[in-house]
């Protein structure tokens, strides 16, 4: 967060930004969605991040959309998907494997896109 890489790099340079809680989403079906992000707002989250792992895993979340479009209508909070860059490991398997081709997807990766060199230092 504080490098400002991945989908923290939206975040300027000289902008205080603060860590106001973190916690899983439970496991399927995300049991700890809602219950984190109210606890999270009410501590002052100006934003609410879902992790990268959420779209590296295999499968990548099936519930990220719903996630999403639920917090920011529930909470009015700005919700992004992605967390640290996206590791090269993971960028190559699922390019092969064709799992963020729709248009969809390739909205939730692009905030945690960066260059390869700094994909590889996730690996």
């Amino acid at each position: 967060m504080s490098n400002r890489e991945g989908a923290f790099s939206v975040y300027a340079a000289g902008a205080d930004l603060e860590l106001v809680g973190f916690t899983t989403c439970d496991g399927c079906p995300g049991g700890n969605i809602e219950y984190a992000a109210d606890e999270m707002v009410r501590n002052g989250a100006g934003a609410i991040h879902l992790a990268t792992g959420m779209v590296v895993g295999y499968p990548p979340c099936p519930h990220i959309a719903t996630f999403k479009a639920f917090l920011e209508t529930r909470y009015a909070v700005q919700v992004v998907v992605g967390t640290h860059p996206i590791p090269n490991k993971y960028w190559h398997t699922h390019t092969c494997l064709g799992t963020w081709e729709s248009p969809a997807w390739k909205s939730f990766i692009e905030p945690t896109m960066t260059n390869d060199s700094t994909r590889a230092r996730y690996d």
